[in-house]
């Protein structure tokens, strides 16, 4: 990546003697024109001024054609944008992408229409076009990665996997979208930390938007030990979850299940409980702490202590051999 801009150095320099050779032309095509012109004013006045005035006549018409060429072209491409711009609002595309494909469609536009007045004035534009394309493409090789990154906020405006305001987490990193721009994404953190994602990673990346959905599930894991009535284990964590009004329960919610309590695995040093329950996404992270909290005072008041990890050693008697013990 950090030789890029070396190359593109070399591609525009590269550029540069391309075009020599039609700028040579050019200058030896004037000089001759010149010469000829003295000689002829020399020998010939009249005919000189003659074909000097039939020239500014061409000259003149060509100039007026090309600036009636450059009106039109200009009022059509004011037309494409306000079209371009009344679509988008129409369809309430996001504000930056719609920003920005109009600004690409009128600076294109833009562009071929000056190439194409250069040409009706008679000039030769071949050396002009050789020499923007080698420097469109140093530019692209030069920006490569910013060109991913803003390939990546492309998607992301027209997919919509997140918008501002949602919870995701990506790249390691988790938070509230902030700010959501066409080459990267800014995410708040719990610890008020401004995490910048490039858009080229973040979309090819997985992203996990916890808020995507209007409920979200909250998991927990008791840990008891062995021996313990599983039966009564279960019976206080569910009057725990009882009393919080916020987990959605009894069929309030279509399509969202009761809360469920059942032995999820057992571990070396314990019986391990896994508890599901429902909530709205604004009341996962409290209802999350508030059940943990009442569980870990609920457990021990009910004669349910919460295990330690333990080690059985068994020993064996060892018969002495020759004498020794």
């Amino acid at each position: 990546m950090t030789r890029l801009p070396a190359i593109a150095i070399s591609l525009l320099q590269a550029a540069a003697p391309a075009a020599e050779p039609a700028k040579t032309a050019y200058a030896d095509s004037a000089k001759a024109k010149v010469t000829e012109a003295l000689t002829l004013l020399h020998d010939q006045p009249g005919k000189f001024f003659s074909e000097l005035l039939q020239d500014s006549l061409n000259f003149g018409v060509k100039l007026l054609l090309a600036i009636l060429l450059y009106i039109i072209g200009a009022w059509i491409i004011k037309k494409v944008k306000r079209a371009l711009e009344k679509s988008f609002s129409r369809k309430e595309a996001d504000k930056t992408l719609a920003t920005f494909i109009t600004s690409l469609v009128t600076i294109t536009l833009t562009i071929l229409l000056i190439v194409i007045v250069i040409g009706t004035l008679g000039i030769n534009t071949s050396s002009f076009a050789a020499l923007l394309a080698a420097g469109g493409m140093a530019i692209g090789m030069a920006l490569s990665g910013t060109v991913q990154n803003f390939a990546g906020g492309v998607m992301i405006l027209l997919f919509k996997p997140f918008k501002i305001g949602d919870y995701i987490k990506a790249q390691n990193y988790e938070g509230y979208v902030v700010d959501l721009n066409i080459v990267s994404t800014k995410i708040r953190t719990y610890a008020n930390s401004i995490i910048i994602l490039p858009n080229g990673t973040l979309f090819n990346g997985t992203i996990d938007n916890f808020t995507d959905k209007p409920y979200h599930r909250v998991s927990w894991s008791v840990d008891v030990p062995y021996g313990t009535d599983v039966d009564k284990a279960r019976s206080v964590i569910s009057d725990v979850l009882k009393a919080e009004e916020r987990i959605i329960r009894d069929g309030k919610v279509q399509g969202v299940p009761d809360p469920s309590i059942y032995v999820g695995s057992l571990k070396d040093s314990s019986v391990s409980i896994t508890v599901w329950a429902w909530v709205k996404v604004e009341d996962y992270w409290p209802v999350q702490f508030k059940i943990n909290e009442e569980i870990y005072k609920a457990l021990p008041e009910k004669g349910i202590e919460f295990p330690f990890p333990q080690l059985d050693v068994h020993v064996s008697n060892i018969p002495a051999q020759d004498g020794k013990a």
